[in-house]
């Protein structure tokens, strides 16, 4: 039994020789064969077998092979089972920002040692960024802006990925201030020959990343520009069905919208919000004389003019035809007042180049209602602010007028038989 144990290390020490200096094999597996051999070793001492000399090269083989069958096996269906949740993922959101956030989410699980992920979006030669990740579980911040010479930009003009396996030493990072080590790798994000854009994966490690990696990285990245280039075309319908034609603001779809966001903000903050309703004052006039092309290029001129006037925090739509609705968050009525007689007293700084070198008088009429004094929910605060703009533009045009109170419900028609 002596001699067996004897023999049994001489085997074990000569497959620790060869798995060794067999460079193909990671070391987490390295280790794993081992154990095999050691278990396959104890079990033929029990059985008092002698192991040749030329047995010992054929056992450790034969387990190596084996063992990395199984281990490529193993990596495939993790693949596959990455490459599903992947899809999954991918294709149940059609939001920018959260496929942005799906993407750095996932890629970070694709590679050992992962330090951070960042996508940045390439349209009309410019790159803006997207989403990060880091290791820490640091969501969206960039560490720096692309350099025009650097990795990113030179990954998405050349629509190549490039690799870096130490910071340190490559061209691209020279004479920076990055005190990054490591590597990293930037792969550009690319539908039907277009780059959309870039995703950066950085490691703590340098060297190079392993085959499994840059072939889930790469298939990863050809889903991220599928699902990058549906949600930027969802967003152009989206703001499309929500933008007029005509003056390129807002539509009345778009402004239910976000009356319904004010009203639901303002109940749940006990706070105001305001509605004006205007008209423009003279409009027929124009489309009577020049026609409706020229009306058409009124609208547009004059209406944008108001719109890149106004605060950052309101919302100005087109409600339709010649008329304008002002949503204003957080207003009070005395500030809602203020404002509207600003936007009356634009009218003075406007001006448009007519046919014919004439000059067509015009003006705004406004009504304002505020929320919760003349109106409980969106529908009546349209209704209020339009009461009070027909009121105005019957006794007060040029000016403006506050609605009386809540106007509740329209009570049906009576017609009276005779």
């Amino acid at each position: 039994m002596s001699s067996n144990k004897d023999k049994s290390g001489t085997v074990f020490s000569r497959a620790w020789d060869i798995i060794s200096n067999d460079n193909a094999l990671p070391p987490d597996e390295k280790k794993a064969i081992l154990k095999l051999i050691q278990v396959l070793l104890e079990a033929r001492e029990q059985s008092d077998k002698r192991v040749g000399d030329s047995e010992e090269k054929s056992i450790t083989q034969e387990i190596i092979s084996r063992h990395s069958l199984m281990a490529t096996v193993k990596h495939q269906a993790d693949e596959l089972d990455a490459l599903k949740r992947i899809s999954l993922n991918l294709t149940s959101n059609l939001e920018l920002q959260k496929v942005l956030d799906v993407l750095v989410t996932e890629a970070i699980n694709l590679v050992k040692h992962a330090r951070a992920v960042h996508i940045f979006l390439y349209e009309r030669g410019t790159l803006e960024f997207g989403a990060a990740l880091n290791s820490a579980g640091e969501r969206n911040k960039p560490v720096s802006l692309p350099r025009k010479d650097g990795l990113t930009y030179s990954v998405a003009k050349s629509g190549s990925e490039i690799i870096v396996d130490d910071f340190s030493t490559h061209p691209l990072y020279k004479n920076t201030n990055i005190p990054w080590e490591g590597s990293i790798i930037g792969i550009p994000l690319k539908f039907k020959d277009e780059i959309l854009g870039v995703m950066n994966l950085s490691r703590t490690i340098t060297g190079k990343f392993s085959r499994s990696e840059l072939r889930l990285m790469s298939l990863l990245a050809d889903q991220a520009a599928v699902a990058i280039f549906n949600a930027r075309l969802y967003k152009q319908l989206a703001q499309m069905a929500n933008t007029d034609s005509v003056t390129g603001l807002p539509n009345r779809r778009a402004l239910d919208e976000r009356l319904q966001e004010e009203w639901r903000l303002a109940d749940q903050t006990k706070t105001s919000f305001s509605v004006v309703m205007m008209d423009l004052d003279g409009f027929k006039a124009v489309n009577d004389t020049f026609g409706h092309n020229v009306g058409d290029e009124l609208l547009y001129s004059l209406f944008n003019f108001l719109a890149q006037r106004m605060r950052s925090s309101d919302f100005l739509a087109r409600y339709g035809g010649d008329e304008l609705t002002l949503v204003m968050r957080n207003t009070d009525l005395d500030a809602a007042q203020a404002v509207t007689k600003k936007v009356i007293e634009l009218m003075e700084e406007y001006s448009f180049t007519f046919p014919k070198g004439k000059d067509m008088k015009l003006g705004i009429t406004a009504g304002i209602a505020v929320y919760p004094t003349h109106a409980s929910n969106p529908s009546d605060m349209i209704r209020a602010a339009d009461s009070a703009l027909y009121h105005a533009k019957k006794h007060y045009r040029g000016q403006f007028v506050t609605a009386k109170g809540a106007t509740g419900r329209l009570d049906p028609i009576q017609v009276k038989e005779t």
